[in-house]
């Protein structure tokens, strides 16, 4: 049996997604030590765009241009969204800073603070979000005033096609043209993959022989767009060598899951996480949570058995839905994995879902998860907060239809820092 070590620190956050990610950093850099355990979560599923919030009502389908608008209309007419105990400029505020250490770690943000942004995706669909990685930025631009634009396409890489894009959106953007070409030492593959591409372009002389395979196509087009594969890091040198090589502005267009842009906000986050002396168990998981005394708690952590006890003085717990295990769901009830707290949801399993897929009112499972009060405690069905501290922060918070909403990473970000924020007054 495996030695059990003992760590001390003050706050252990349970999950590694998005919320889970920013919930350590925001408490390291308030002089907070720090423990992080969870598997590789949800993020490299990730687009890499940064939603705030850009549709209300879903019913209406009312996108928004200025998500702050947005967010006052929502939180007046529902009461019970995390935004509502979340005031704007703490909002703004978590913002700034997430995007601060996501340029120190070398991936930089583009944005305009009071304005979403438009953006192509791999369906040739207009998607709207806030905060863009800087190689999908041209993007934004491109799309806003329609010049002449060459979307490359990669044979074999699959779930994108840029004739499809293309045809998509010509009608109202007739300067829109398509090519396909096989990336360099590829072209014997029937199938390639982003991460691989990705990772060829760090050398100098693979950007080179891709540069000489694209530039005859671009021909006088403006700007020419790629699918998300223009390097796992490093990516500010890797675009602007290959623009210099094509003297065509690039940008990339999100791919489908498992993605180069999640890789990338995953990769840079564990460099930050490393700079701020966050005990980071990547690989472990929150086998069992006990209270110890005045309110602490003892975190039992590892893959298949104990491998350390955390003492910490309180938990935030940012574990995730379904796909990262904060929730699970059986024939009749959904659950809170690891503390059992109370789970809002509907009365009866029949109720979960619609019959109709695409119901414009929604599923009433994607509005499950835990209650909180003003502090973002998890509390009981009276209203109590369960523990006195523990937190809760994400996708795991009730009344939060993210997906539908466009809202994913705002909730997750600034209900990360307004957790820390309370954490730091008990």
């Amino acid at each position: 049996m495996t030695d059990v070590k003992s760590i001390e620190c003050d706050v252990c956050v349970i999950g590694s997604g998005l919320a889970g990610m920013a919930t350590a950093l925001f408490a390291a850099a308030r002089g907070l030590s720090v423990a992080q355990v969870g598997h590789t979560g949800e993020i490299i599923f990730a687009s890499g765009l940064l939603d705030l919030l850009s549709v209300y009502p879903v019913r209406e389908k009312r996108m928004w241009r200025d998500p702050w608008a947005a967010i006052d209309k929502m939180i007046g007419d529902m009461n019970e969204h995390p935004f509502v105990h979340i005031k704007k400029s703490d909002i703004k505020a978590a913002f700034d800073e997430i995007l601060d250490i996501l340029k120190e770690a070398g991936l930089p943000y583009q944005r305009r603070i009071n304005r979403n942004s438009d953006i192509l995706t791999a369906m040739g669909t207009i998607k709207r979000t806030y905060a863009v990685p800087h190689t999908m930025w041209n993007g934004v631009l491109a799309l806003e005033k329609k010049p002449a634009c060459m979307i490359i396409g990669i044979r074999g890489l699959k779930g994108f096609s840029a004739r499809q894009i293309t045809a998509a959106l010509r009608p109202d953007w007739p300067n829109l043209r398509a090519a396909s070409v096989s990336f360099p030492d590829m072209d014997q593959f029937s199938e390639v993959y982003t991460e691989r591409m990705a990772n060829a372009l760090l050398l100098p002389r693979n950007r080179e022989k891709f540069a000489q395979i694209i530039r005859p196509l671009i021909k006088k087009s403006k700007f020419a767009g790629l699918p998300a594969i223009l390097g796992l890091h490093r990516t500010v040198e890797i675009i602007s060598h290959i623009e210099e090589l094509v003297d065509v502005p690039l940008f990339e267009i999100p791919t489908m899951p498992p993605s180069v842009p999640g890789l990338r906000l995953k990769e840079a986050f564990e460099r930050s996480l490393r700079r701020r002396n966050v005990q980071y168990f990547a690989t472990n998981r929150a086998l069992k949570v006990l209270p110890a005394a005045e309110g602490h708690f003892e975190t039992q952590i590892g893959q298949n058995q104990i491998e350390h006890t955390v003492y910490t003085k309180g938990i935030i717990l940012a574990s995730g839905r379904f796909i990262g295990g904060g929730l699970h769901a059986d024939r009749q009830h959904i659950r809170e994995s690891i503390f059992n707290l109370p789970v809002y949801q509907p009365a009866n399993r029949a109720d979960w879902h619609r019959r109709d897929l695409l119901d414009p009112r929604g599923h009433l499972i994607n509005r499950a998860g835990l209650k909180i009060d003003r502090t973002f405690r998890p509390v009981d069905d009276s209203g109590h907060p369960v523990f006195e501290t523990l937190f809760a922060a994400g996708s795991i918070l009730a009344h939060n239809d993210w997906k539908r909403l466009k809202c994913g990473a705002g909730v997750a970000i600034a209900s990360a820092y307004a957790a820390v924020k309370a954490f730091m007054k008990i």
